[in-house]
């Protein structure tokens, strides 16, 4: 069977050209359960927030979706412009830029923090992710 390349979406951390993000925004990303990520659309507005699981490692976020989902679509059709709220759709927020890239240790490394983040939901989900990343149905979003 031929493998799929797995996609990794780059949500690179954009609060400004040179600045980090504020020590409070870090902190949130390092106790929060989700994010909430809105896209940029044809019209140049946001999207929906949506919550989804990530993973944070000091520099960038991940989460693993389908291929399908508009955050994707729409890195893939030039618009990598996103929104990032931490822990509550309205909570601290941060703009992010998104880049497609292939990264097979970054793909187990979500897997890893997930099984330890998410340990009810995961034990469900886990062998879909493992599939999906193996087979194209799902992509890593960092």
């Amino acid at each position: 069977m031929r493998r799929i390349a797995t996609l990794v979406l780059t949500l690179a951390l954009v609060t400004s050209a040179r600045a980090g993000l504020s020590p409070e925004l870090d902190r949130a990303l390092h106790e929060a359960k989700y994010v909430y990520i809105q896209s940029e659309r044809k019209s140049g507005a946001l999207g929906k927030a949506a919550e989804i699981w990530f993973y944070y490692d000091g520099k960038a976020v991940y989460v693993g979706t389908p291929p399908t989902t508009w955050r994707v679509r729409r890195i893939k059709r030039g618009r990598p412009r996103a929104r990032i709220a931490v822990g509550k759709a309205d909570g601290p927020a941060f703009e992010a830029r998104g880049e497609v890239v292939r990264d097979a240790a970054a793909e187990q490394r979500l897997m890893d923090v997930y099984a330890r983040k998410y340990p009810e939901g995961w034990s469900r989900f886990a062998d879909k992710f493992r599939a999906g990343f193996k087979n194209g149905e799902r992509v890593l979003v960092r």
